[in-house]
């Protein structure tokens, strides 16, 4: 698997997308009673002619903290920040149908799940919210937004 393929977690490094799940898993087995919410955010950076997009898995344990695992893509530069971040949501659209579809293959179901976008009313992304928004719920997903998409604006971002 290369690099543009691979997991990270910060306390166990370079993981393996199967490997995450294992991880999630255990976390949900070690404490089954508590509650859990999955949550998918990407957040991007360009460069002269690339993007660099980092999407991020927080598995949050309400109330006790939580676990994140990251992964890097690099792609062309986009045209028009549109494009950009409407590539960002979608990443995290892929992410979290690849999340919920290897959850299930194991067996595990009825989980909250949501995805965070990196769009809020206020600066350069405020014309978009709406679009986005309607997108990611037209998908099936509940969406949040900034301030409170903190797997976009803050996990994501802290590897962008």
């Amino acid at each position: 698997m290369d690099d543009e393929c691979s997991y990270h977690s910060p306390s166990l490094g370079k993981l393996s997308f199967d490997e995450v799940i294992d991880e999630i898993l255990a976390m949900i087995a070690s404490e089954p009673d508590d509650r859990y919410e999955m949550i998918v955010g990407t957040d991007s950076q360009t460069y002269s002619d690339d993007a660099e997009y980092v999407s991020a898995i927080v598995v949050h344990r309400v109330g006790k903290g939580g676990r994140y695992f990251w992964r890097r893509v690099h792609e062309r530069r986009p045209t028009s920040l549109r494009d950009r971040i409407y590539r960002e949501a979608w990443l995290s659209y892929e992410t979290a149908q690849a999340l919920i579809a290897a959850l299930k293959e194991r067996g595990v179901f009825g989980f909250h799940l949501e995805i965070h976008v990196d769009v809020g009313r206020g600066g350069r992304t405020r014309e978009l919210v709406e679009e986005v928004v309607g997108m990611i719920l037209g998908v099936g997903f509940p969406v949040r937004t900034k301030p409170d998409a903190y797997a976009a604006s803050t996990v994501a971002d802290k590897y962008t």
